[in-house]
């Protein structure tokens, strides 16, 4: 088994995956998903044996690089993929010029999860798409 993360120019792949962890899965409304970002994003994707099983979102703003619209295959789950793909984007955030802060909103089912990564939760608890979430912060 042969697993690859990085950077992407492919966003209609990852567009694919997060539907179907997203919409499919989750049951967010598709318009809340696609919400016209994607173009000013940095994306990175994970691949198993060359097959599409994982996605993420960097929008950065200023010293700020917000990691989002993170997902991992249902059947891919609990084997280390997850974290990977935050480790690629925390790296791929690290070399962009001037970005010092990684920051996003985890579902609070996913709080112990983003802390081993080394992020800390700050702010009170919101709902997006119906889901309770926390905004979560660590330095690069």
């Amino acid at each position: 088994m042969s697993v690859t993360i990085g950077p992407t120019e492919d966003v209609a792949t990852c567009q694919r995956l997060r539907h179907r962890v997203f919409v499919e899965e989750q049951g967010v409304a598709q318009g809340e998903e696609r919400d016209g970002r994607d173009a000013e994003g940095h994306h990175i994707l994970a691949l198993q044996d060359g097959q599409p099983v994982g996605c993420a979102r960097i929008l950065v703003t200023g010293e700020t690089g917000k990691i989002g619209r993170v997902c991992v295959l249902a059947e891919m789950r609990g084997q280390g993929l997850g974290a990977a793909v935050i480790r690629a984007c925390l790296d791929h955030l690290r070399g962009l010029p001037g970005v010092t802060r990684a920051v996003l909103g985890s579902q609070t089912h996913a709080i112990g999860f983003y802390e081993k990564l080394g992020f800390r939760p700050f702010g009170p608890e919101y709902l997006d798409a119906g889901i309770p979430h926390r905004d979560m912060e660590r330095a690069l």
